[in-house]
Parts: structure tokens; sequence; C-alpha cells
């Protein structure tokens, strides 16, 4: 498996941490992007959407992150972290679709205005992130209440659905996402997935450092 990747990116660092959880080896093939690497016609060819990241497994060629993951474990039998039993893959299903349709663009926002603009001299817009925080509010509260009585997203062990939702909010401190009435959310995020090797091994940093 060779995964086209820019650790800095939120949906590289799912698909890193995420195969580093699922222990499935891979090679990583760094496309800079801050530099557009993935706008050039030789990744393009890769994925024709010009997004990171992509992989490849000998003739299959497949993107976005949480197909990724759901190959690879598939693939490894990583059936702990993506059970085969109907009602826990559809329970994973569903956080992994919810995920990338409506959680990563409200932290996106977040991350754009507090992590992305200061690295290009430019100043967050308040109005935007104002305009933001009672959508981050309304799914930040849907996932504290999934985790008031839960220590993961599903069940009582991680699994790529913990991977996948916490990918958005990897800068959270950075990102200064409005994270104080939401402890239980807090919780998962600082006490549980902080806490994966997986997690911590593919850390980026202040600055979108590596």
């Amino acid at each position: 498996m060779k995964l086209y990747a820019d650790p800095i990116t939120v949906n590289c660092r799912k698909a890193i941490a995420g195969l580093k959880f699922l222990d499935v080896d891979y090679t990583l093939e760094k496309v800079d992007y801050f530099q557009g690497e993935q706008k050039g016609d030789a990744f393009v060819a890769i994925n024709p959407n010009a997004a990171l990241p992509a992989m490849t497994d000998g003739d299959l060629v497949l993107w976005e992150s949480n197909a990724i993951l759901q190959y690879a474990a598939d693939k490894h039998g990583r059936s702990a972290a993506y059970p085969t039993d109907p009602a826990s893959r559809a329970d994973i299903n569903r956080w992994l679709l919810w995920e990338c349709s409506s959680w990563f663009a409200t932290c996106y926002v977040y991350l754009v205005e507090n992590c992305v603009k200061p690295i290009l001299n430019d100043s967050p817009d308040e109005d935007v992130l104002a305009a933001q925080a009672p959508n981050f509010h309304k799914l930040a509260g849907i996932l504290d209440a999934r985790l008031a009585n839960n220590r993961w997203l599903c069940g009582d062990a991680p699994t790529i659905a913990d991977i996948a939702v916490a990918a958005p909010m990897h800068l959270h401190g950075w990102a200064k996402l409005p994270l104080t009435e939401h402890s239980n959310l807090s919780r998962w995020m600082t006490q549980e997935v902080e806490q994966l090797p997986a997690w911590q091994e593919s850390h980026v940093g202040e600055g979108f450092t590596v």
C-alpha cells in the first residue's frame, strides 16, 4: 500500500493515524499541500479531485480517507477496529459518514481562521467564527451526548470511527475550538484519543510541523 499524503492536513492525519492504529504497513509518498502538489498532473492522475489523501494498492486506486481506513481494516482483518457484525458496522459507518458530511466542515472553519490565516499573515474573521458557532455547538453537543455514557464512540474500545471523528479536531487548541461546554467530548479527545500511540506517532504540531 502506498499512501499519497501530507501529514499537515486533516484527512491525511486521519489516514496516517488510522493506518498506524490498524497496524498496517504502508509507504508514504509526500505530496506537499502548501506547494499545491496535489493539483499537479501526476497526482490528479491518481485522484481527479486534486485532494489529499489517496492510496494505491496494486491495481486499486482509492481516495477518500474514510474509505482508505475501511479498506485497510477489511483487507487486514482488523475486526476489532472495524467490526463485521451488521449493527456494529452500521454504527461505525454512521459516524464516518457524519464526520465527512457535517463535522469536518464546522471544525474546518476554526482551523482556517485560527491556524491557516495566521500562517499566511492574515487575521481571523471574527464574524465568520461567530456565524459558525451555533452549528459547531449543535454538532459538538451530539458528540458530547454520545460520549456521556461511552468511553469511545462505538463501544468499550477504539475503532476507526474514533480516529475519523477526532481528525477534524486534531489541532483543537490552536484552532481554538470552543469545547468548554462539551466536557465529555473534551475528555474523549484529550484523555482517550490523544493517548493512543497511533495518534501520538502521527502528531502534527503548531505551525503544521510534523
